[in-house]
């Protein structure tokens, strides 16, 4: 694999990563109750809980994409 084609790679990767962030970001914002009421058929959260483990969820999921996804394609491309 060459540089550019891992660039390519992580560059792709960053933009759906960012775009799935948004698109949940948007759905917890706009259909927060909705969800809610799906998920509490399933699990016994009070609505506390639900909003730590979404503000959870979204806070781990930007870390992750930050260090798996954003950092490999800077250094790659300071590499390139």
């Amino acid at each position: 694999m060459t540089t550019e084609l891992l660039t390519a790679f992580f560059m792709w990767c960053t933009i759906i990563n960012f775009a799935l962030l948004m698109i949940s970001f948007v759905l917890m914002t706009l259909a927060k109750e909705w969800i809610y009421k799906i998920h509490s058929r399933w699990f016994n959260l009070s609505k506390e809980n639900f909003d730590t483990v979404l503000y959870c969820f979204l806070g781990a999921y930007k870390l992750l994409v930050w260090v798996f996804c954003i950092i490999p394609w800077i250094a790659l491309s300071i590499i390139g």
